[in-house]
């Protein structure tokens, strides 16, 4: 029998799974999905990858999952910056805000 905490890891864990598959299905479709709706599923993503988690079962979700773990990555963009991608996106990312800071201040 699962203790208390194991159980409730197992029911967070099988939250994030779930919704981080909605997710890709939402991303992936073609019909479209309303804004509303969108932003709902993100924030309890969002909510449930808060959540205390094991690293490892986490970084497997996030592995299979390339929609939560970009959710996942700009959630804490803040402290760890582009940490889950290849360094040549993360430069090209930095690259084009930086470019974009440019612009907007020389139109200013």
């Amino acid at each position: 029998m699962d203790s208390p905490t194991t159980s409730s890891i197992k029911t967070r864990l099988e939250n994030v799974i779930a919704l981080a598959r909605l997710l890709e299905r939402v991303e992936r479709s073609a019909v479209p999905v309303g804004a509303d709706q969108y932003r709902a599923l993100v924030r309890q993503l969002a909510q449930a990858l808060a959540q205390d988690l094991p690293d490892d079962a986490l970084q497997a979700v996030l592995g299979a999952h390339p929609a939560a773990a970009e959710l996942y990555e700009n959630l804490h963009y803040a402290r760890s910056g582009l940490s889950r991608s290849s360094l040549e996106r993360s430069v090209a990312s930095e690259m084009l805000a930086s470019q974009a800071l440019a612009r907007a201040a020389r139109k200013a």
